[in-house]
């Protein structure tokens, strides 16, 4: 086990994106049309503090929801999720319509995740872009995704996972990799 992250870097890593999300989306009405929503479950709360960033570095209020996607798993009857997955809520309290949307996770791997979650979201409307968000990408793709903006790239092996801790959920905040 090894410790890749701890709460120093990772919370430098979000302010980075924060700049880097304004600077990507930076003309006079564009701020106005972000919204974050996050994956559950560690998606939610990195999205908040991402909001939190931003707010801080220029006092704008960034919508914030949290998005389930364990319906629209390729795996929901398989091994990965069991016969009867834990849904939890998805709570979007604003319109996605012509919004850029924010899409936030942890870990980047398969891409199979991220597919998922794309379909979730155009069920609940029509958004204008919709930008990723990872704190990790680990590599080894099986489909076609690309993040936009990535917290640390880090190349891993097959035999290796990715392990995210957050205060939050987990008391702590830290990225270790483990040996499967």
């Amino acid at each position: 086990m090894a410790i890749v992250m701890d709460a120093d870097r990772m919370g430098r890593s979000l302010a980075r994106i924060a700049h880097e999300i304004l600077e990507r989306n930076a003309g006079p009405t564009d701020v106005d049309e972000l919204a974050l929503v996050g994956m559950r479950t560690r998606g939610v709360p990195i999205a908040k503090r991402i909001a939190a960033a931003i707010r801080g570095i220029n006092a704008h209020e960034i919508p914030t929801g949290a998005l389930d996607i364990t319906l629209y798993r390729d795996d929901l009857m398989r091994h990965a999720v069991g016969p009867q997955p834990l849904v939890r809520r998805t709570e979007i309290p604003f319109s996605i319509d012509d919004k850029r949307i924010l899409l936030v996770d942890d870990v980047l791997y398969t891409g199979r995740t991220i597919r998922a979650a794309l379909d979730a979201l155009i069920d609940f409307g029509r958004p204008k872009a919709i930008q990723l968000i990872v704190l990790v990408d680990r590599g080894h793709r099986e489909l076609p995704i690309k993040a936009d903006y990535v917290g640390k790239n880090l190349p891993t092996s097959l035999s290796q996972s990715v392990q995210v801790h957050l205060t939050e959920i987990d008391g702590r905040d830290e990225v270790e990799i483990r040996e499967s």
